[in-house]
């Protein structure tokens, strides 16, 4: 392991540490996370996860304010949970992201694992955005992706950030466990049951 990656695989353990206690302070954290991984990624020859590192920056940032403001009124954003609508654009995106991402990997470059690399890239992307807006069910995606990580991180000898994802999803079933606790509290202040 490097000295790049050790740091990154820190400040990524903190990132998602904070966002699973909704802690304002994940966004920032996560800048720096993404911005070493860019060049992790970029050295393994995995070009999905490394242009998804520049949309991660982004994200964010977008994701910094919206927790800040984005709830009613410009308030702090409350955990929400996914409808139908946004459930079914959110799988299309992703679809056509592997197919058209994995066949240009495929024919134009020498990327390791193409399709594999954008799988994880695209679905990671729709569980980001799915955050920025916390919403509940972006726990369940990270934990999918995470687990297809772990073994594309293994196969690619990147031991110490393989080990970083399974530590993601131990964070990913806690992170789903707490935000649906704030779901029940932030949803139904009286106390009455809430269906899970």
């Amino acid at each position: 392991m490097n000295w790049l990656e050790a740091v990154a695989v820190a400040t990524g353990i903190v990132s998602v540490y904070l966002s699973v206690k909704q802690k304002i302070s994940s966004w920032p954290a996560a800048l720096v996370n993404v911005a070493l991984y860019f060049v992790v990624f970029r050295d393994a020859k995995l070009y999905a996860d490394m242009g998804l590192q520049v949309i991660y920056f982004a994200l964010s940032l977008y994701g910094w304010y919206e927790w800040l403001y984005g709830g009613e009124n410009r308030t702090e954003l409350k955990v929400s949970r996914v409808d139908a609508k946004m459930a079914i654009k959110l799988t299309a995106i992703a679809i056509v992201g592997v197919a058209v991402l994995g066949t240009l990997f495929a024919r134009y470059t020498d990327a390791a694992l193409p399709y594999m690399d954008s799988a994880t890239a695209t679905t990671s992307l729709v569980a980001q955005w799915m955050m920025t807006r916390k919403v509940l069910e972006n726990w369940a995606v990270w934990i999918a992706v995470d687990v297809v990580y772990v073994g594309m991180f293994i196969y690619k000898h990147l031991y110490p950030t393989a080990g970083l994802y399974a530590g993601f999803l131990v964070l990913a079933v806690m992170g789903h466990v707490q935000w649906q606790r704030s779901l029940r509290t932030d949803h139904n202040p009286a106390g009455a049951a809430v269906p899970a």
